[in-house]
């Protein structure tokens, strides 16, 4: 029988991203209800300094595979790695993440074992209710009680399926990073190394790597990102964003981006927040002139304290918001960011990057800076 909730690890230059471990956390929720191991699965060259890590963060065991052929993402050579992991352990589950590379390589190896795989997933859970093992059942699944259910936006994101892969294994999802939460680090928590060996030949080495350059452009990972201030259709323009900069910038944070602003050539691609943008779940989020779009909510409502700002009081996005102002971005900004360093100057404090609202998340506030009124439920 299948068995075993396998995550393949990223690693870039050595070193293990964040997605993994993400997904690593997000097994050991799934670990409750099936009751398996989580198994990393770690490739690459000269990266066994990494494997503690994977176990500080959840995993019950890691499978490496350390080859010179391994050291530099190449889509055949990592395919066959995984599918060889496949065959020899057999497991239940395999989750990847929905970065270029599992979007590059997931597929490849799905076609290869011959199983499904649903594809830039945002949860998963486990078949519980009799309805659903019901339906896994009538459709030939021979252990419904082990069903994976994933979840992923269709249609443009106007609507949430959820989907099965109800007779073959593995069952297979690339998972966008930034959704699932890591699990507290503990640096005494330790797993079981297996250090798995595939015999690759020339041939599986069929692109040459002549060099890899690093852009020298500074990249944007929004999903890493504690502070994040985004504009929506309300900032007017490409020339609107300078109040969003500048406010990012007196709080030190990142720059965000409804899809309108992308579409309409506003701002880059890669500062997009929402189902066909980056997951986000900051310490402080900033909705400035965003109308609340279930499609950007989605990418958002994680956020440990969200504040928005809007001239519609009845914008949707107040729905989600712990603090909502009613007003003119362009007018509220410019003063809030003055506002904000004249206290990081005075107030010279290990927290000075973090903007504390002292009513409860709990309760939602809508602020009125005209006339000073304000509404809590």
């Amino acid at each position: 029988m299948s068995k075993g909730i396998f995550v393949v690890m990223e690693q870039r230059y050595g070193k293990v991203q964040n997605v993994g471990l993400e997904l690593v956390g997000e097994a050991t929720r799934l670990k409750e209800d099936l009751k398996d191991d989580v198994v990393a699965v770690l490739l690459g060259h000269d990266i066994k300094g990494e494997v503690d890590k994977i176990f500080h963060y959840g995993a019950d065991k890691v499978v490496l595979v350390d080859d010179p052929m391994l050291k530099d993402y190449v889509t055949e050579p990592y395919t066959k790695a995984v599918c060889e992991v496949i065959k020899a352990f057999d497991p239940e589950i395999m989750l990847f993440g929905a970065s270029s590379i599992g979007r590059d390589v997931a597929p490849r190896v799905a076609s290869r074992v011959k199983t499904g795989l649903v594809a830039d997933t945002t949860g998963l859970r486990m078949a519980k209710t009799q309805e659903e093992l019901d339906k896994e059942a009538a459709m030939g699944n021979a252990t419904p009680e082990r069903a994976l259910l994933m979840t992923r936006p269709a249609f443009g994101g106007n609507i949430m399926a959820t989907l099965m892969c109800p007779r073959t294994k593995p069952q297979m999802a690339t998972v966008r990073p930034g959704v699932m939460k890591m699990i507290a680090k503990d640096e005494t928590r330790k797993g079981e190394l297996v250090e798995f060996k595939v015999d690759f030949t020339a041939a599986d080495m069929n692109v040459e790597i002549v060099e890899a350059v690093k852009s020298d452009k500074k990249s944007v990972d929004l999903t890493e990102a504690k502070l994040i201030v985004s504009g929506g259709r309300g900032v007017g323009s490409a020339e609107g964003f300078d109040v969003i900069r500048d406010m990012a910038d007196a709080l030190g944070a990142e720059v965000g981006s409804s899809r309108a602003c992308v579409d309409a050539g506003w701002i880059e691609k890669d500062r997009q927040v929402g189902q066909t943008g980056k997951t986000v779940r900051p310490d402080l989020y900033m909705a400035c002139g965003i109308s609340g779009a279930i499609q950007h909510v989605a990418g958002m409502e994680n956020s440990e304290l969200i504040i928005a700002i809007n001239k519609n009081e009845s914008a949707p996005i107040f729905e989600v918001a712990d603090l909502g102002i009613v007003g003119d971005l362009k007018q509220i900004l410019p003063k809030l960011a003055d506002a904000v360093r004249k206290y990081k100057a005075q107030k010279q404090t290990a927290n000075k990057n973090r903007l504390v609202i002292k009513d409860s998340p709990k309760r939602r506030v809508l602020f009125y800076p005209e006339n000073g009124e304000r509404k809590m439920f």
